[in-house]
């Protein structure tokens, strides 16, 4: 008696007469269930090591990523707390010439006049520069 072929679930193509294709089989090379135990204990340990393989090539990856991360936030750490330093001295000396500019505005009415020509003056020469800066890009 002859049988016909089986049609795959998986593929819906012709399998072997036990009914498995290649395609629906997880180890191709375990086709016929006679096999000794030895040699299919052979062949989970191969996939076991690749497979360990590939996990350890992942893993030395996400390590080198995250020493680089780890650098980097260090290096802008660094970055931030010297502009903090810089962003101090410069809050003390804007603090230092309000108070100055203060005192000279509330004392009397001389120093008044002087403020106004000095500030007049600077707006003369910011003008004047910005001036000659623009005639010398062209």
């Amino acid at each position: 008696m002859r049988r016909s072929p089986i049609t795959c679930g998986a593929t819906s193509q012709l399998c072997n007469l036990d009914g498995h294709c290649q395609a629906c089989t997880p180890f191709p090379l375990l086709k016929n269930t006679a096999q000794s135990s030895g040699a299919v204990e052979e062949i989970l340990d191969l996939e076991n090591k690749r497979m360990a393989d590939s996990l350890a090539s992942k893993v030395t990856r996400l390590k080198s990523l995250a020493l680089d991360i780890d650098r980097d936030a260090e290096d802008q750490n660094r970055y931030l707390d010297g502009m903090d330093s810089d962003f101090t001295s410069v809050t003390g000396l804007l603090t230092g010439s309000v108070k100055r500019f203060s005192t000279m505005a509330r004392s009397g009415r001389d120093n008044r006049k002087l403020l106004c020509c000095m500030a007049l003056g600077l707006v003369v020469v910011f003008f004047i520069l910005s001036y000659l800066l623009s005639r010398a890009r062209t």
